[in-house]
């Protein structure tokens, strides 16, 4: 039986130097003229999560949809990391990421969740974790998590500091600038040295 989630799961935005950079321009306009402080944040509810080898339903009216490739922390006890699992944060493609609107995020099935989870004791450095994307076995994007800008450890200290996390929640470390696209047929697989990789085939939604 496939890994799943718990708790909430948090997606981060923002996270990588590279997303960071490419939406700089955006961040001096209105309404918020500045780049955010503290880790900016939202929810993937559970109408999303697909197990691995599920098929994620595509609607008829999205030509395509944007592939967020990352790893996420689980919260164990005390607030400690207790392991690390692949997650497929699929949305809809739209021009903002400041506040990501639900009907973008959390379409039914739109989070993709790896099959196991990757004990944090045999994980290693989060700044060393690499992982790559593959539609229908071509390989479209690499990400690199030496790029974040808040580590797994910063970012799960300066969440703390305004909410809390409970055992089962997961905290998604961010998904990279130059995110591939698919479309309704195609099969995306996401791996990483140590984790079990990530695949789910997108089918066209029936009425």
């Amino acid at each position: 039986m496939s890994w799943m989630p718990e708790g909430t799961v948090y997606g981060t935005l923002l996270n990588f130097h590279g997303e960071l950079t490419a939406l700089a321009p955006q961040m001096t306009q209105p309404p918020y003229k500045t780049p955010p402080k503290a880790p900016v944040l939202y929810v993937k509810t559970a109408n999303t999560w697909s197990a691995h080898g599920a098929p994620i339903a595509v609607p008829a009216r999205v030509p395509e949809v944007e592939i967020g490739a990352t790893i996420a922390m689980v919260i164990g006890e005390h607030g400690q990391v207790a392991g690390y699992v692949l997650v497929n944060d699929l949305s809809v493609p739209h021009t903002s990421f400041f506040r990501p609107p639900v009907k973008f995020k959390n379409l039914d099935g739109f989070l993709g969740v790896g099959e196991r989870m990757l004990m944090a004791d045999h994980a290693g450095d989060p700044l060393t974790f690499r992982l790559e994307v593959r539609i229908n076995g071509d390989l479209k994007q690499t990400v690199d998590f030496s790029q974040l800008v808040r580590p797994a450890a910063r970012l799960l200290a300066d969440v703390g500091e305004f909410m809390t996390l409970r055992p089962g929640d997961v905290l998604m470390l961010g998904c990279d600038a130059g995110r591939p696209l698919a479309k309704a047929g195609d099969q995306i697989d996401i791996s990483a040295p140590g984790f079990a990789t990530l695949s789910n085939t997108l089918v066209a939604e029936t009425s």
